[in-house]
């Protein structure tokens, strides 16, 4: 269990983080997506320990993060920009992290040698971007990690790999009960794998849900009436946005299903369709509705 408590963080007059909480259940797959530059690599970085926050509590199994080997030794952290020894094969990075590492599996490590398919002798730096991307997932599950945090972690793969990657991540969390925090502008792959979503923007955290309620919370409406449009509709059902094409008005609006056909339907409408919402729409109207602006996006 992770649980972070009001944390916050200040580079010199730039407050990354501003009390900041969540929550993510073991064997958990938690989500973190967000704007550019709202502090996502400084909350995953505190998570592995990396930083140490300003001010707010940390937690992993009730322990403290920061300069805590026990938890570090059960915790992976696959950032952005990947970091190896110059002149080190994969080979030499295995024998590095199983000396570091106590719960390094090296039969594991050979059994996903199948996967990847990259000569051990090959040196990381010869590698392209995609490739040492690969290297580092699979050094990474043959460590046996508790938690594992991913900073764009498909960034370079190929649709392939993408996929399984994915199957990796997703039998270690049914297997061995890993939980997972990864952050990505891919809201596809997020929408694959994950369990609860967390929106970061300008350094709070605008909202956390399940997916699934989250996504039966926002709804995509296409109406059309016969005469003119009841005046008072967009304030009865608060839109986060709203679009006119024509005789159709399409709504992105907040709310019960239930509630919001009610509604709808006691303004008597000519055509009434509600539409599903992939977790990049709803990223881009809950923003949308916390000025973050938006014009002409509807699909």
């Amino acid at each position: 269990m992770i649980e972070m408590e009001r944390v916050s963080k200040r580079f010199q007059e730039t407050e990354a983080l501003k009390e900041v909480s969540l929550s993510v259940r073991q064997g958990s797959i938690y989500g973190l997506v967000g704007s550019n530059g709202a502090g996502k690599t400084t909350l995953l970085k505190i998570l592995a320990g990396v930083y140490r926050q300003n001010s707010g509590k940390l937690t992993i199994d009730h322990q403290p993060v920061f300069e805590n080997n026990s938890i570090k030794a059960r915790t992976v952290f696959i950032p952005d920009t990947l970091y190896y020894f110059p002149n080190f094969t994969i080979q030499d990075m295995a024998i590095f992290y199983a000396r570091i590492y106590p719960q390094w599996n090296q039969a594991r490590f050979e059994k996903l040698g199948a996967v990847f398919n990259i000569e051990v002798k090959r040196r990381i730096r010869t590698l392209s971007k995609g490739m040492q991307r690969q290297i580092f997932f699979w050094l990474s599950l043959a460590l046996m990690p508790e938690v594992m945090i991913l900073d764009e972690p498909l960034d370079g793969l190929d649709p392939v790999m993408r996929k399984k990657v994915k199957n990796l991540i997703i039998q270690d969390v049914a297997e061995r009960n890993m939980t997972v925090i990864i952050s990505s502008h891919n809201l596809r792959d997020l929408e694959d794998i994950c369990d609860y979503i967390g929106i970061l923007h300008q350094g709070e955290m605008l909202l956390q849900k399940d997916l699934d309620d989250l996504k039966a919370d926002v709804h995509k409406i296409q109406v059309a009436f016969s005469g003119e449009m009841p005046p008072t509709l967009l304030q009865d059902l608060q839109a986060l946005y709203h679009e006119k094409r024509g005789s159709v008005l399409v709504l992105i609006v907040r709310g019960a299903y239930k509630e919001i056909i009610s509604r709808m339907r006691s303004y008597h409408p000519a055509v009434l369709d509600i539409l599903p919402l992939t977790l990049e729409e709803i990223f881009i109207y809950e923003m949308g509705d916390n000025g973050y602006e938006i014009k002409n996006i509807l699909y």
